[in-house]
């Protein structure tokens, strides 16, 4: 498998890099069809955005055409610390103009409630909903939704979304999102995509910074399938975004 990777001296270019691709794709896909569909993670990567609420983007993105979801999420109530609904609102989605109906967080109830598997179920109804209204569009012939971007992030153990090493959800196929109460992390409860909604994505960005990474960066540029992030595929481009802390168990990178 072919993994594109970009590396970065300094958190400057990283994010900078960060905001003119997602800003590159945004013109793109809001002029070619009406909507940009963009997935989020949690961890570091909302104050990575933080270029996207700078000049020249915060006036020229076309932000009434974005629409927000979830690669996973915590099952826990909006207003939790550990809910990356909070994370991103409070760090980006509040300071620019996306209507608040083209975000899609989990079900607000079930997330009060601590129900992952009506959270999992009622996230999939929602997805299907907006395939059929083609504000997502659908992957070729499998009937998986194709989102335009997603921008992830990966845990020092390899994990991606809220897909962990050794479990058995990384094999799930036949359902677009899932559910575990298990989580080696915690909270234990959360929903995340499937590997294969992951990776029928257009674009698949992936955001990594810090020495703490550099293990499972070089496993997964060395075809460690055990990690679910070296399984990380996309119908376009994978693209890895990496600091020089990160990059540093590589046998060779460039830095920018």
């Amino acid at each position: 498998m072919t993994r594109s990777r970009r590396v970065f001296d300094t958190e400057e270019l990283f994010i900078n890099a960060i905001a003119e691709r997602t800003a590159a794709l945004s013109a793109h896909y809001c002029h070619q069809r009406g909507y940009f569909t963009v997935v989020l993670s949690g961890g570091d990567l909302i104050s990575w955005l933080r270029k996207l609420l700078q000049p020249p983007y915060i006036d020229s993105i076309e932000w009434s055409k974005w629409h927000i979801f979830w690669v996973d999420e915590r099952v826990v109530p909006w207003d939790h610390p550990d809910s990356n609904y909070k994370l991103a609102m409070d760090g980006f989605l509040s300071q620019v103009p996306i209507p608040t109906g083209n975000i899609y967080p989990i079900d607000q109830y079930c997330a009060a409630v601590g129900d992952a598997k009506g959270a999992a179920f009622l996230y999939e109804k929602c997805i299907k909903r907006l395939v059929d209204r083609n504000i997502i569009r659908s992957y070729k012939s499998s009937g998986f939704p194709q989102f335009d971007l997603q921008l992830l992030g990966m845990g020092p153990d390899g994990h991606m979304a809220s897909l962990f090493p050794g479990h058995p959800h990384i094999n799930f196929k036949s359902n677009l999102v899932t559910y575990i109460t298990d989580s080696p992390k915690p909270p234990p409860k959360r929903i995340t995509f499937t590997l294969p909604v992951i990776n029928c994505s257009s674009y698949n960005l992936m955001a990594i910074r810090g020495m703490e990474q550099a293990d499972a960066v070089a496993r997964v540029f060395n075809d460690d399938l055990d990690l679910p992030t070296a399984r990380l595929k996309a119908d376009t481009e994978v693209i890895w975004y990496l600091d020089a802390d990160a990059a540093s168990k590589l046998s060779d990178y460039d830095e920018e």
